[in-house]
């Protein structure tokens, strides 16, 4: 981005005068029993009395400070640091309200003095300054409690504009943080006395509703819960400056860590990224923007903003370069060289270290923090209370605590039943970082879980090695839900049609998550680095924002039609609701506005896969996001869910059609539903899907995705070799077969050992009589056959690699000795379900509940369906699905049972559609014996025609 810089006058102002400050007469100014000499020598060389300044913390509590009186706001925020013990510093700063009552930033290289009329008689805050985009980028529980606190202010004050529903679930989650485990008494109590929100007694039930399920949080997964809510709101972070347009319409602008943002109200008109601004400045009271000159042509490129005066045009105007300066360089930007004579422009720069900076610091600094005291903190141990020699006191610091204790008790043992000594939540401490959550961006940093969950891919020692990425879902932090399952069922409605539609509500929740990998995550992640060209940026997210605007409105619509229909929500509106025709309809005719975006996904993904051939730095960017928790699929499958989400209403709408009878009032919408969605060909965007999901994880070969090349199948087969039978993985395509081995490598890729043309090539079966098998079935030749470089492989790189990166097919297959063809790809899409499913504890009557997605060829874990990344994945190919049986005990309704070798796990679903929907897909990406018979060479009876 082009320079951001300020331009004004040099005016003649009275000695003592701000610039633009209003004149006022008749008002003293003096400081209670101060005289006018005494304050006019406050700043003389002779004088030198000090400063008590009083700082309001975000937890409310005010402190003094004693500060010379010629101290800067550097000096004066350092001491503030050091008496809180802020490491994360740069995300905060002092505010304080000046004359028009606006609040305003100190800043750090001017004299308190010439910045604050009264010092001595204004109230400085704390506050969060930075919000970045992601708290998992906040990597002290302290900062983030910090911002929890921020939030709860934000909040209070009316800024946080957001629904009812959401209000109170944050609220729920503050009131959790507070006093703890639900009490009835204890919560009246507290809502009584604490005003969280301005309409606080009428959501007053429903916060107390919500707290109810918050039972064994403990705070420092409040605090994150809270952020992980606020951070998708459109007012996150929002600092309204009043504006007006050409036109004269007001407005509201803000600026955030992408860029800026105009508001109407409460709702976001537009959003110009840093990417797209070439120049900032400011003339008197307008604000301009400068856009280059392709985004809005030559005609159209700068934009005009009139703000009530020059100063709240300054004011903004630097809230504007620190935010840019902050999220976008890599290193702080050094001061402007100060003109002899003249100059023209503002001197001010962003004083401080950028977010790069700043992660960094933290994470290579080894810095340890002492565990702090909360203050005022009412929680009660109930549920969490430990054990005897667990201190009493409540603090953030009790949570390192028992981490250490669960540490010191289970790491000798080997079974994993030794971890239930406390029933507390664990994850790992390392020695860079104590966060929780490891940021989307940050590839170097070490591998931690949600504080809520710890899933591990790796076995403990002593225990049978888990197939691949199997999850070891234990009850260690998770929920043990021994609730009345069927009296919870009754609330929901018994018509099928009802539970179709949910499969479309949820199914859309997910959908929109993934969306969100593209139009959020990767965009942010392209953005910090300036990696991708600009031309492509446009191609690429004009193609898709639109698309994932739309699906959040349409989910929206969905949740409360079937909210309706369940009758949870307003009660007393009348009308039937107990439909979803209507709602699909409006919908589908309005998805046809997007047809030319659907059509441009092809260029989308051809120009996406040059660029990263011919820009290094967008390449890299490419590579190091596929390894975060919230890729969880190769990153080009994410372009494609438009598509595939345009199939799933098909074949949805169809159930339904297939389910009323004609005059069923329902039937007439859905028919129409179906005769509305766009149809579109996936077979040949797939195929360009796969092949360059290959190139990428193939070693030794160009140009994979040549033109009129098909891939056709991908499986595991033994070559007969001089050292015998070796593992190995093939790669059939409509011209060529590859074969390939894994070895020990960093990136986890397979390398390419030969490659055959189909041209000319005679493929027979060798009799068997002759002793010549030149491709084997794998799953006659046992595990224990394995060489040992591939053993050691396998260990390797589910060490080192992200989950997902495990989870691709051709992975799979190498571990479990299968193969999956293209039809069967195509199968998998088709398939594509999500919902919260029980799982069983092993040996225990207690069921767990989580959000399951099934897509390809895979199950995804999730605690709920808010979750940003899955917590533990488990690849279904070789895997059986059955009922339990007699010996398996299990004596519930809607129960399947998934097998492999000696893996099983037992999931139960809430009614029998959804009972047969879960089997019907994992029967679909499971091996199933049709599939495998085409691997068993048939013996020699069979060859000659015996049965």
């Amino acid at each position: 981005m082009g320079e951001i810089e300020g331009t004004y006058r040099s005016l003649q102002t009275p000695a003592g005068t701000r610039l633009g400050a209003q004149y006022n007469t008749g008002i003293s100014t003096l400081e209670p029993g101060q005289s006018l000499g005494s304050a006019m020598g406050a700043g003389g060389k002779g004088h030198n009395r000090g400063l008590q300044i009083c700082v309001q913390g975000l937890d409310d509590a005010q402190e003094f400070y004693d500060l010379e009186s010629k101290a800067d706001g550097q000096s004066f925020y350092s001491e503030v640091l050091r008496r809180i013990n802020l490491i994360e510093s740069d995300y905060f700063g002092l505010e304080f309200q000046n004359l028009q009552m606006n609040w305003v930033w100190l800043e750090p290289t001017k004299l308190i003095v010439k910045q604050v009329r009264r010092p001595m008689n204004t109230l400085f805050r704390l506050s969060v300054k930075f919000f970045p985009p992601d708290p998992g980028q906040l990597q002290e529980e302290f900062t983030r409690y910090l911002f929890s606190l921020q939030i709860k202010r934000d909040l209070i004050e009316g800024r946080l504009n957001c629904t009812e529903n959401t209000a109170a679930l944050l609220a729920s989650h503050l009131v959790q943080s507070e006093i703890g485990d639900y009490d009835d008494i204890a919560d009246r109590e507290f809502l009584k006395i604490n005003k969280l929100l301005p309409y606080q007694e009428r959501v007053q039930e429903k916060i107390m509703e919500i707290h109810r399920r918050h039972i064994g949080q403990t705070p420092a997964e409040t605090d994150f819960q809270v952020l992980e809510i606020a951070r998708k709101l459109e007012m996150y972070g929002v600092r309204f400056h009043p504006a007006a347009d050409r036109e004269g319409t007001k407005i509201n602008l803000a600026v955030a860590h992408m860029g800026l943002q105009v508001f109407q109200g409460h709702t976001k008109i537009n959003t110009f990224n840093w990417s797209k601004i070439r120049k900032l400045s400011f003339k008197r009271k307008q604000f301009l923007i400068k856009l280059h000159p392709e985004v809005h042509g030559l005609h159209q490129d700068t934009l005009e903003f009139l703000l009530g005066s020059r100063d709240q045009c300054k004011i903004f105007w630097k809230n504007c370069v620190e935010h840019h300066s902050f999220f976008r360089l890599l290193d702080q930007p050094q001061p402007k060289s100060k003109a002899i004579f003249f100059s023209r422009g503002s001197s001010f720069r962003y004083s401080g270290r950028t977010q790069k900076q700043l992660v960094e610091y933290v994470r290579d600094s080894g810095l340890r923090r002492t565990p702090y005291q909360r203050r005022n903190s009412k929680i009660r141990m109930s549920t969490r209370s430990l054990a005897s020699d667990v201190p009493k006191q409540v603090s953030r610091g009790v949570t390192q605590y028992c981490n250490a204790l669960l540490l010191k008790v289970t790491f000798p043992n080997t079974g994993l039943n030794s971890i239930n000594v406390l029933p507390f939540f664990f994850y790992p401490v390392d020695s860079t970082t104590d966060s929780p959550q490891p940021s989307p961006l940050n590839t170097k940093g070490p591998l931690c879980l949600s504080p809520s969950f710890q899933m591990s891919t790796l076995s403990l020692p002593g225990q049978a090695p888990s197939p691949l990425q199997s999850p070891i879902l234990n009850e260690v932090g998770t929920a043990r839900l021994e609730e009345d399952e069927e009296g919870s069922r009754k609330r929901y409605p018994t018509d099928k049609a009802y539970f179709i539609a949910k499969e479309i509500l949820t199914t859309e929740r997910t959908y929109l998550k993934d969306l969100e990998v593209i139009t959020v995550w990767f965009r942010s992640a392209v953005i910090k680095e300036n990696a991708m060209p600009e031309g492509l940026m446009t191609l690429l997210f004009s193609n898709i924002d639109p698309i994932y605007e739309f699906h959040r409105g349409f989910l929206k619509e969905i949740d409360q039609r079937l909210a309706l229909w369940e009758g949870r929500s307003n009660a007393h509106v009348k009308g039937d609701y107990q439909r979803i025709g209507d709602v699909m309809l409006r919908n589908m005719c309005a998805l046809k506005e997007f047809t030319g975006y659907l059509q441009k996904h092809d260029e989308v993904l051809t120009e996406l896969e040059k660029a990263t051939k011919r820009v290094k730095k967008l390449e890299t960017v490419y590579k190091e996001f596929e390894l975060q928790k919230v890729c969880y699929l190769p990153l080009n499958t994410f372009l494609l869910k438009p598509i595939q989400r345009l199939m799933h209403y098909k074949l949805i709408l169809e159930r339904l059609c297939k389910h009323y009878a004609p005059p069923h009032r329902d039937y007439d919408d859905c028919k129409e539903a179906l005769k509305e969605v766009l149809q579109s060909s996936l077979i040949r965007l797939e195929n360009f899907q796969k092949l360059t999901e290959l190139q990428r994880d193939l070693i030794g070969i160009e140009n994979l995705s040549a033109p009129g090349r098909e891939f056709i199948r991908e499986g595991c087969l033994y070559k007969l070799t001089k050292k015998g039978l070796q593992q190995r993985m093939f790669f059939l395509f409509s011209d060529m077969l590859l074969y390939t081995s894994k070895g020990v490598t960093a990136t986890n890729q397979f390398k390419v050992h030969g490659q055959l043309p189909l041209h000319g090539m005679i493929v027979s079966r060798y009799a068997y009589e002759c002793g010549l098998v030149v491709l084997r079935p794998p799953y006659e030749v046992s595990l224990e056959q394995e060489s040992e470089d591939d053993m050691n492989s396998s260990r390797c790189s589910l060490d080192k690699q992200s989950h997902h990166r495990a989870n691709t097919t051709m992975h799979v297959c190498w571990h479990r000795n299968t193969s999956v063809s293209m039809s069967d790809h195509s199968l998998a899409v088709e398939n594509q379900l999500s919902g919260y499913l029980l799982r069983k504890f092993k040996n225990s009557n207690g069921w767990q509940k989580l959000w399951v997605v099934f897509t390809n060829f895979c199950l995804f874990f999730y605690k709920t369906h808010q979750d940003d990344f899955p917590l533990a994945s488990l690849p279904l190919l070789g895997y059986t699905v059955s009922t339990p049986g007699d010996s398996d005990s299990i004596h519930k309704e809607y129960v399947f049972k998934l097998q492999f070798k000696s893996h099983v796990y037992f999931f139960r679903a809430e009614s029998e559609y959804t009972f047969e929907r879960w089997m019907e897909v994992i029967k679909s990406a499971a091996s199933s014996a049709g599939r495998m018979s085409l691997l068993v060479p048939k013996g020699p009876a069979e060859m000659n025609g015996g049965s």
